[in-house]
């Protein structure tokens, strides 16, 4: 006997996804991590939100060539990469932006009066670290469907 009602199961695994509390912090933390380095990176050529050579060490502008703009527009490049590959493959991206946030706080804890800033990008470090483990999770589950 059929019943004259269906449920259709095909958009199913969807709102399940959707409902589920960590799958929603994945999405949060992709869209953040996507967005915020992309942000960030593109300021890097413009200096709109702050003056950022002013947040690298005397001795990597030593060790850079060119001044230290130059190497912020490096900075920069590499930034937006970062939330792109975030966007695409936060599996991988996650642990790059978190490698990323590792040498700043490196080059933060060197610069007198900016330890306030390293402890917030470590709090940051650890956000990426959990998107790419929920990446990890979340990937697996879409393999197996």
């Amino acid at each position: 006997m059929s019943s004259a009602t269906t449920t259709s199961t095909s958009s199913a695994p969807g709102r399940v996804a959707l409902s589920d509390p960590g799958y929603q912090a994945f999405v949060i933390l992709r869209t953040g991590f996507t967005v915020a380095p992309i942000l960030f990176g593109l300021d890097k050529f413009t200096n709109l939100l702050v003056d950022w050579p002013v947040y690298l060490a005397p001795w990597i502008d030593d060790v850079v060539p060119g001044s230290a703009q130059a190497a912020m527009y490096a900075v920069g490049v590499i930034e937006i990469v970062a939330g792109l590959v975030v966007a695409v493959a936060p599996r991988f991206g996650g642990w790059l932006v978190a490698g990323w946030l590792a040498g700043i706080i490196v080059n933060l804890l060197t610069i007198p009066g900016h330890y306030d800033i390293a402890l917030r990008d470590f709090g940051l470090l650890l956000g990426a670290v959990a998107l790419a483990r929920l990446a990890q999770r979340h990937h697996g589950e879409r393999q197996r469907h």
